[in-house]
């Protein structure tokens, strides 16, 4: 190979399909390739001679940047996977390796290879029916899988960044907080934890598989399994029906006594109380049931002439 023909460093960084970012010892950007252009949303131009913790570390991730500097300065690369943010602002997990730069056994500069975790590890979750989830050892979500949304309806790009116990139903929270603490404290496969998750605006039970990566650098945290309990589901219908069908009897009743109140005050028959309930409840956008109830608690008084 001629000298024309030798292939620069800044072609090299260039070609390469991951970001990289290069800053000082202080983590002010000093280089930052065209796929960290892509990944992060900022030009070379906006990112060199800004601080790399401003511009992509979000508050949930600040104890991980420090982190990093102290295994840097130790003289130790560090890997793993934690939030980042990008130029609009939103959340996604990223899979980081830093690695000093030293002279003299002085730092004097980071090189940071970083992609994004979700694409790196979607082809082995993704094919599992369960929702996955990556978690730092304190509950941190770090990584949602497709899944989440189609069987509890969360917003995986929603979820980067929060706290797992957010999803979990207050009576269960402090039983799954302890789950965690014994999950962390050992590696490897632990068994199911039966809990009540966030599902739209009602709750519904869930197996948690957790299994301990904390110590993996290519993870560094907890990979959460998350399915509907089979075994809780049934009786968890059959209450939800219950409590329909207990909703449906006290409007029904709501109803009658307010048709009977009007009845009785106005001298009308009950045809005529239900008409004008319905006609309140479609002037005001409201149901029948609603306005049975402010007629029979005395909130409203709705006389003949009521619109």
């Amino acid at each position: 190979m001629t000298t024309d023909e030798a292939i620069s460093a800044a072609e090299q960084l260039a070609a390469l399909g991951q970001a990289v970012i290069t800053t000082d010892a202080d983590g002010v950007v000093v280089g930052w390739n065209a796929a960290a252009e892509a990944l992060y949303g900022w030009t070379a131009e906006e990112a060199i001679g800004h601080n790399i913790s401003t511009l992509c570390i979000p508050d949930v991730a600040q104890d991980v940047g420090a982190d990093i500097m102290e295994a840097l300065r130790a003289g130790v690369p560090w890997s793993g996977g934690f939030p980042v943010r990008r130029r609009d602002g939103t959340l996604f997990p990223a899979l980081v390796t830093d690695s000093g730069v030293y002279r003299e056994g002085r730092l004097v500069g980071i090189v940071g290879v970083s992609t994004n975790l979700g694409a790196a590890v979607r082809p082995l979750l993704e094919r599992a029916a369960d929702a996955a989830l990556v978690l730092r050892a304190e509950g941190t979500i770090t990584y949602a899988s497709p899944a989440v949304r189609q069987l509890f309806g969360w917003r995986d790009e929603e979820l980067i960044g929060t706290q797992v116990l957010d999803l979990i139903h207050p009576d269960d929270r402090k039983s799954l907080a302890r789950f965690l603490e014994d999950v962390g404290r050992q590696p490897g496969v632990r068994p199911a934890h039966e809990v009540r998750v966030r599902r739209g605006d009602n709750w519904a039970w869930a197996e948690l598989a957790l299994t301990n990566f904390v110590d993996d650098p290519s993870v560094r945290g907890v990979v959460c399994n998350v399915r509907r309990s089979l075994a809780l589901t049934g009786p968890e219908s059959a209450d939800q029906r219950v409590e329909e069908l207990e909703a449906a009897l006290h409007s029904r009743l709501v109803v009658e006594q307010a048709k009977g109140f009007l009845a009785g005050r106005d001298g009308i028959d009950g045809e005529t109380a239900l008409r004008r309930l319905r006609d309140h409840a479609a002037a005001h956008h409201q149901s029948v049931p609603a306005v049975a109830d402010q007629v029979v608690s005395g909130e409203l008084t709705l006389a003949a002439d009521a619109g």
